[in-house]
């Protein structure tokens, strides 16, 4: 082999290897809602090559406003589905578009773009104290 071939190689595993751990094992920014007018928990995200941040913190029985800005173009993120809720919304591009729902349940919801590649998690924690996270995801702290 050529110190070229050896080269290009070794950036080709790296590049693989780069690309494994984003889409695996990246874990990125998580938010707990804050409340807003009328009682409702409320959180911006940003959707700009995914979602920031991607890991969301709500409480069940409480109405949630998401309000999605989505600061780019690509196609992969012209959608936002929460399965579980029933929502799949399309996100105009530079603009802000709101979702409402409430998450009757506590527990850990993935969310997603349109084509499965942009992903982030909802957690709906039980009414009541916040508590330190159960899940892998580490986000928060117990509160005294």
């Amino acid at each position: 082999m050529t110190t070229a071939q050896i080269a290009v190689t070794a950036l080709g595993a790296v590049a693989i290897v780069s690309v494994l751990w984003y889409f695996l094992y990246s874990r990125g920014k998580a938010v707990a809602a804050t409340a807003g007018a009328g009682g409702i928990q409320e959180v911006r995200v940003i959707v700009k090559g995914g979602y920031t941040p991607d890991t969301i913190v709500v409480q069940a029985g409480k109405p949630v406003r998401l309000q999605f800005y989505r600061d780019e173009t690509a196609d992969c993120s012209e959608r936002v589905v929460f399965e579980r809720f029933g929502i799949d919304q399309q996100l105009p591009p530079f603009q802000t578009t709101a979702i409402e729902f409430t998450p009757d349940q506590p527990g850990e919801y993935p969310f997603r773009c349109g084509m499965n590649m942009l992903k982030g998690l909802l957690v709906v924690e039980p009414t009541g104290e916040r508590r330190a996270a159960s899940s892998p995801h580490k986000f928060h702290d117990a509160r005294p």
